[in-house]
């Protein structure tokens, strides 16, 4: 007997879609912007900018996404999926919060210790961190926000390798929880 469908509410797919598709963005603005000679053209500082503004962005609906996710738990994987799927699941999914909430702290704590302000889409300046002025740490910083970029990618190609095996190879209705329009498999 087939195990009954659980979708995931309105609120989750939202936050989910919201985010991917912000995360998307961040990594196009910044492809953009080392497209650019950041020295020179005012072109790479408008991307920049927009980078820095869409990470804030993405910091804030992260916060909430945890928020409603704490008061309204993740549906449980179906009973067939294995025991070290699950742990891998739950596993990426931390790492999701991580990264989601890390790396924009880490932009905006670089900008910071460079004494660079944050114009929110030009709306207005977002505070710096209460932090020392210091190029050197800054720079390490984004050193570390490069390499959790790299690292954010990997697990979005993980993420999205995992849904496709379970709809494709598994023909299970994991991935229509995330998919409404997709009809449920029987």
């Amino acid at each position: 007997m087939a195990e009954p469908l659980h979708r995931y509410s309105t609120v989750s797919l939202v936050f989910h879609w919201g985010l991917a598709l912000l995360v998307v963005v961040q990594i196009g603005l910044i492809m953009a912007y080392e497209g650019y000679d950041a020295a020179s053209d005012p072109l790479a500082g408008t991307y920049m900018g927009l980078h820095k503004s869409v990470g804030l962005s993405i910091l804030v609906l992260t916060l909430a996404r945890l928020a409603w996710r704490i008061m309204n738990p993740v549906i449980p994987l179906p009973t067939t999926v294995p025991r070290w799927q699950r742990i891998l699941a739950r596993t990426t999914q931390v790492l999701f919060y991580v990264l989601l909430i890390g790396l924009p702290l880490g932009g905006w704590a670089a900008s910071s210790a460079a004494g660079r302000a944050i114009e929110w889409f030009g709306l207005f300046t977002w505070p710096g961190l209460p932090m020392p002025l210091n190029r050197e740490l800054a720079g390490t910083i984004i050193e570390a926000h490069e390499v959790a970029g790299k690292a954010l990618i990997a697990l979005i190609a993980l993420h999205v390798i995992g849904a496709l095996k379970h709809h494709f190879v598994d023909r299970d209705n994991v991935l229509r929880r995330m998919l409404p329009f997709i009809h449920p498999r029987p």
